[in-house]
């Protein structure tokens, strides 16, 4: 008994050494097993975001892969963590010369001298910013030039943006092996028209002049933006018919689940599905026999909302440098009664916002809307027409180097007071022929009359309309001034008029009450610029081979930008001053004789 209790004290002691040696191991070992599940967490969450936002137009096994990234993950969406975070490229689309980036604002500074950045084997390649814009409410937009001709594919795949010399100031996708959405294959906007989506899609193919099968289409929609904080861990696409589909344009219902609060879609990613040909870039969906489109597009509200229509006669144009005729244009437009316009930038580089926003047009009512998608004016007007339902009784869709021209009126013309035209004519000339069917006209068609340099060599110094008075003899097709509620809900159109609703019709002016005079073949150096691409969509650029006998192109011309001989002598058939002796007469300075518009750098002597 003496010799064991020994034993067992020594045993004891033992057993509390041990247990004290492996203590502090457990708590080394404990803390090193966390850290590695950590680590592993964080490393898998690049592969498999928790919070899923990521949706890129990569070729991976997500069909809304094809969705560009968003930047409401879980990090970005914490209160007052924003402004410690890069801004976020959300797309990136392939144009024939350019890159567009499309960028989350987050403080970003638009006007700030950036520059790309591509990566390479061998170091960064940089290069310019070509141009950038406030694109929308949450977004901007940078135009980077393509990588040089021995970059890859994922060069420009890759583009990021870049303080000149300095640091990164945006964040890219982590999945740098994502393929940039091409243009000729990309859903590229959205906009919400009242219960309906609105979706444009470049790469559709569909004719130009008739209404197309929309049981080929749907719409599918990301609302992970508007989930609810506890289900954040799930994403809701939501798949809904096409109603309607016509050129660019296809229309969808939205989810069910948000009908009745519409709003829930604003801010929301939505792309095209098609059973047709599979389009370039898309993705493979329901055991393969949908294909969706790429998409950049978010669901935007473009109606201004509330207060009811506020303006009898609004305009509506999309231009490329053409900066130094909008103040002619407008100017002239608004005394003939126009009091609303809605200009559409598509990729200006001529300081046009100088001239929209100079101190003296802060009476005209304009707004610059930048719409950065070539060759897309039938869908761009098709946008203004929604974007204008809410605001205008009549919208006039025409080009800014046309100019309407109310001649004398006699006692037996409709319409019209007897005389010549007074301020708010063309608005009053617009009341009164819808007066005349009540409820059923739905557009009114005027015819144009195309004039030529008229023997002159260089920009007139007084304006186009004082400039130009030889003009070929016969009209050459014609513009509508359309009332947008009037308009079909496929929304399809040919630039000079639109398809409506059943129920409305379109009337022709009458050529004595009201034509149009279209500037279209100015001088030479005015001219040559159209070489450099033309912005309706089915309409051959001028250095394309196609449709040369057509009323599209110039008689004569070619497909290089080589001055024809004679080129001031041609077009020139009947010498007409109608609108030049109105516009001096109403326009010009009793005492210096200047126009308002001269100041224009373009008439400058």
């Amino acid at each position: 008994m003496d010799s064991s209790e020994p034993r067992r004290k020594r045993k004891r002691l033992l057993r509390q050494s041990t247990a004290t040696a492996i203590s502090p191991l457990l708590t080394v070992r404990s803390f090193l097993l966390c850290l590695c599940f950590l680590l592993f967490v964080y490393l898998l969450s690049f592969k498999i975001p928790i919070a899923p936002s990521s949706f890129r137009p990569v070729l991976v096994v997500s069909s809304f892969s094809l969705l560009s990234s968003s930047s409401s993950n879980g990090v970005e969406s914490l209160p007052g963590v924003d402004r410690f975070l890069l801004p976020r490229i959300e797309g990136r689309v392939l144009f024939p010369d350019h890159i567009l980036l499309l960028v989350r604002k987050n403080g970003l500074p638009v006007h700030e001298k950036l520059e790309c950045v591509y990566p390479s084997r061998e170091s960064q390649i940089s290069a310019h910013v070509l141009s950038s814009d406030d694109y929308d409410q949450s977004r901007v937009i940078f135009r980077c030039p393509l990588p040089p001709g021995n970059s890859s594919a994922a060069a420009a795949a890759a583009a990021s943006l870049r303080k000149v010399g300095g640091k990164p100031v945006v964040k890219g996708r982590r999945n740098q092996t994502a393929v940039v959405a091409s243009w000729d294959s990309v859903v590229y906007a959205a906009a919400l028209d009242g219960d309906s989506a609105v979706v444009f899609v470049k790469g559709l193919n569909l004719r130009r002049d008739r209404e197309s099968s929309p049981r080929w289409f749907s719409c599918h929609f990301w609302l992970g933006k508007k989930m609810k904080e506890e289900d954040r861990r799930r994403v809701e696409v939501l798949q809904t018919r096409a109603v309607t589909a016509a050129q660019e344009v296809v229309r969808c219902q939205l989810p069910a689940s948000i009908k009745d609060s519409p709003e829930e879609a604003l801010g929301g990613r939505v792309t095209v599905g098609t059973m047709m040909t599979a389009p370039r870039g898309s993705r493979r969906v329901e055991e393969g026999r949908r294909f969706l489109f790429p998409s950049v597009a978010e669901v935007s509200r473009v109606e201004s909302g509330g207060g009811g229509k506020q303006h009898g006669l609004c305009a509506c144009t999309m231009v490329w440098n053409q900066a130094p005729a909008l103040r002619e244009w407008i100017t002239y437009h608004a005394w003939l009664g126009v009091e609303r316009w809605f200009i559409y930038d598509n990729n200006s580089d001529d300081a046009i916002e100088d001239v929209i926003y100079d101190p003296e047009m802060r009476n005209f009512n304009v707004t610059r809307h930048v719409w950065p998608w070539i060759k897309t004016q039938e869908a761009g007007f098709s946008h203004c027409a929604l974007r204008a339902k809410s605001e205008c009784d009549w919208v006039a869709f025409m080009d800014v180097d046309e100019f309407f021209y109310l001649p004398y009126s006699s006692p037996h013309y409709q319409f019209r007071k007897p005389g010549y035209a007074s301020e708010n004519a063309l608005r009053d000339l617009v009341r009164n022929v819808s007066l005349s069917s009540p409820g059923t006209l739905g557009e009114i068609r005027t015819a144009c009359h195309s004039y030529g340099p008229s023997g002159l060599d260089r920009p007139p110094a007084q304006g186009v309309m004082v400039g130009y008075t030889c003009r070929v003899k016969s009209p050459e097709r014609h513009k509508s001034i359309v009332r947008p509620d009037a308009v079909d809900p496929t929304l399809l159109n040919v630039v000079h008029h639109f398809r409506l609703k059943k129920g409305f019709r379109f009337m022709d002016t009458p050529q004595g009450t009201a034509v149009i005079n279209h500037y279209k073949y100015q001088v030479w150096e005015v001219f040559r610029a159209k070489f450099f691409r033309r912005v309706a969509t089915y309409v051959a650029d001028w250095t394309e081979n196609q449709n040369e006998g057509s009323r599209d192109r110039a008689p004569g011309l070619g497909t290089e930008a080589i001055e024809p001989p004679n080129w001031r002598l041609q077009f020139c058939e009947v010498w007409d001053t109608g609108l030049r002796d109105f516009v001096l007469a109403n326009f010009a300075d009793s005492s210096t004789g200047f126009l308002p518009w001269e100041t224009s750098p373009q008439y400058e002597q």
